[in-house]
């Protein structure tokens, strides 16, 4: 192993934890509709609980509505019943043909508890990066232990993971800020 393979290896895992973080931005629910609020959405559907996206198309007509329809009307009465059961906290209005999720405005002590978790995520992602940053830490300072690098390549490594990790926090830093201007928006 070498101080490019770290390097590469070190950023992949950093850029996966971003990555994660983001997929969980998505099912924070801002009063805006989008597909992703359901992207962990079970339907029973001939025995087998399965995503949505498998019994149904999911579509944004308007910037508060999501329409659901179904392929197979059988499935209406089951996808109805997910939606009721999850946590979304919204009540299913169907015509026969399509389910509408309508999202409610939230309250402003509603949208400051959403960026509370918006919060705690990116704090979780940030001492994530940190362990990161640590577990390649020690990597580079048994390479040069073993004598797999010089000394200088070891202060030079420890600094690429140091400015890697800075980088990291702060785009962790503004994809919450972009996440917590989009939940405070009315």
């Amino acid at each position: 192993m070498n101080l490019n393979t770290v390097n590469a290896e070190l950023l992949d895992k950093m850029n996966k934890a971003l990555e994660k973080l983001k997929e969980e931005y998505s099912g924070i629910r801002t009063g805006r509709a989008h597909p992703s609020l359901l992207h962990d959405l079970k339907v029973e559907y001939y025995g087998n609980l399965v995503p949505i996206q498998q019994v149904a198309s999911i579509s944004v007509p308007e910037a508060k509505v999501l329409e659901i329809k179904p392929w197979d009307k059988s499935a209406m009465a089951e996808i109805k019943k997910a939606i009721l059961k999850s946590t979304l906290g919204i009540t299913p209005l169907d015509d026969g043909q399509i389910i509408r999720l309508v999202m409610p405005t939230p309250t402003e002590e509603g949208r400051k508890e959403l960026v509370k978790r918006a919060h705690k995520f990116a704090e979780d992602k940030k001492v994530e990066v940190r362990n990161i940053r640590h577990q390649y830490n020690k990597v580079i300072e048994k390479m040069e232990k073993d004598k797999e690098i010089t000394e200088d390549q070891k202060f030079k490594g420890l600094d690429h993971v140091q400015k890697t990790t800075d980088e990291m926090i702060k785009k962790i830093d503004e994809v919450f800020l972009h996440k917590q201007k989009e939940i405070m928006e009315v």
